[in-house]
């Protein structure tokens, strides 16, 4: 049976591989962060590895020469000293060196194994589209770990069926990464899992794959597209967190800066329900009068991040969720869609929240870096040569990189905040927190601002009490 709720791939390690193995076992489609994994992985070993759950994931790695590279490199008994800097861990390019493509498979596989540990209950994970360089890496890695679903959104992932399709059929998959500035717009990345690991690696099943749309119109691109490749969709509207699509068409901004939606933004949900696949709705819709209206709009269920993120069982930083938590229990909880804040050139929710770079303040003092590359995207400079740019970079190192000094306008270091709010950051880097609009869910299962609840309570609040 298909679940009635999928649980969102919420920010960086959020989305953990135990929260996703709790929704799962409760009923609903538990889903793992796979955004940077091959940064978490490598910080969780040199933090200790606490619980030794990493360690347990690689022993389960089919090709455990290159489970002991990875450990052999991170792993730090005991961990690494407080304040410690982590060892940097080497970027994905168009051309990765073997480690890195040794971290990024064993760090998706980690998580999904992990998540799937002890029960029977499909799992998913998530990634997004505009991260391309590490898809053909991250995919196999799931894979290996027997992965149910992928969900994926920021952007149109019309490549990732034929990326599934490949591996279950035993072949090397291609991916065309796009690189601005160059001839044709792309350049094709490659990898044959046999010719990497000397050997044939075992039998693959296919996962079910969900893009994340914002518009029917996508949605039936995407079935005449890859026709056979789409198990289901997931439908965001503009209030869910993290990254939003930005409204069609030209647009305007409110006074805050942030992008006005209109009616074109609405979908039609009879004509997803034409499509005749299955599909969830997202985007302020936690809660039980929610998810009846998605279901009477012909929707499977109900796809929700706010409400886990906020649970003791997410990888959020405790005193970020107490923090939101009181803000909202004193009516001072403010969530902006902010147009310039992700490198990514797509809107994103931000928390208003003190001691994060949501405040100008602290934007401002934190010295302009991109140590982390994440959402670093190649681009071919007129003279042939591959770099590898992020709007959040130094100003003048982006310029040198031939990109617009309008882009780096208060583009915030994702990469570094995201981490930092799951407890992973760099020392002394200040976090972001991304949340959906509406928290409402916060009345019913909290009874003042010092109040938390478990991740149960909230599938309980959901889907009604467990038979």
């Amino acid at each position: 049976m298909l679940p009635a709720i999928i649980q969102g791939g919420m920010g960086v390690y959020i989305s953990t591989p135990s929260l996703a193995r709790s929704v799962s076992r409760l009923g609903g489609l538990g889903t793992v962060s796979g955004v940077a994994a091959g940064l978490i992985m490598p910080r969780v070993l040199q933090a200790g590895d606490p619980g030794g759950h990493c360690r347990r994931a690689l022993a389960h790695f089919p090709f455990p020469n290159v489970a002991r590279e990875v450990l052999s490199e991170y792993y730090v008994p005991g961990g690494i000293s407080p304040g410690t800097p982590y060892k940097p861990v080497p970027s994905v390019t168009l051309t990765p060196e073997r480690l890195t493509i040794a971290i990024v498979i064993c760090s998706n596989f980690s998580f999904v194994w992990l998540a799937k540990e002890g029960h029977q209950y499909p799992v998913s994970i998530n990634w997004l589209e505009k991260v391309q360089l590490p898809h053909l890496f991250s995919v196999y890695g799931a894979m290996l770990a027997g992965v149910d679903y992928v969900t994926m959104g920021a952007g149109i992932p019309l490549q990732i069926p034929g990326v599934l399709d490949a591996y279950a059929s035993g072949q090397a998959a291609e991916y065309r990464v796009t690189v601005t500035g160059c001839a044709n717009g792309t350049m094709l990345m490659r990898f044959d899992p046999r010719e990497y690991f000397g050997q044939s690696g075992p039998s693959l099943k296919r996962p079910s794959f969900l893009p994340i749309v914002s518009a029917d119109g996508l949605a039936s691109l995407m079935m005449k597209k890859v026709p056979g490749g789409l198990q289901g969709f997931v439908v965001e509207g503009p209030t869910a967190g993290g990254h939003n699509a930005p409204p069609r068409g030209q647009y305007d901004l409110n006074d805050l800066g942030e992008p006005i939606y209109g009616p074109r933004d609405t979908p039609d949900f009879s004509k997803l329900l034409a499509l005749g696949v299955p599909f969830w709705i997202g985007g302020s819709y936690a809660s039980p009068a929610g998810l009846a209206a998605a279901l009477s709009l012909g929707a499977q269920g109900i796809q929700v991040g706010s409400i886990f993120a906020l649970s003791q069982g997410s990888g959020l930083d405790p005193r970020h969720r107490r923090e939101i938590i009181r803000h909202w229990w004193h009516e001072q909880l403010v969530v902006r869609t902010d147009a310039q804040a992700s490198p990514t050139g797509y809107p994103f929710k931000v928390v208003q929240l003190p001691g994060t770079v949501a405040k100008k303040t602290v934007y401002q003092a934190r010295p302009r870096r991109c140590d982390l590359h994440c959402l670093a995207t190649p681009h071919q400079l007129a003279a042939g040569e591959i770099v590898y740019r992020c709007p959040a970079e130094p100003v003048q190192i982006y310029q040198r990189k031939e990109g617009r000094v309008e882009d780096t306008i208060d583009a915030r270091c994702l990469c570094n905040g995201l981490l930092a709010t799951a407890m992973l950051g760099t020392p002394h880097e200040p976090p972001i927190v991304t949340l959906g609009d509406d928290v409402s869910f916060l009345r019913h299962l909290t009874t003042g601002e010092n109040d938390a609840y478990s991740v149960a309570q909230a599938m309980e609040y959901l889907l009604g009490p467990v038979r």
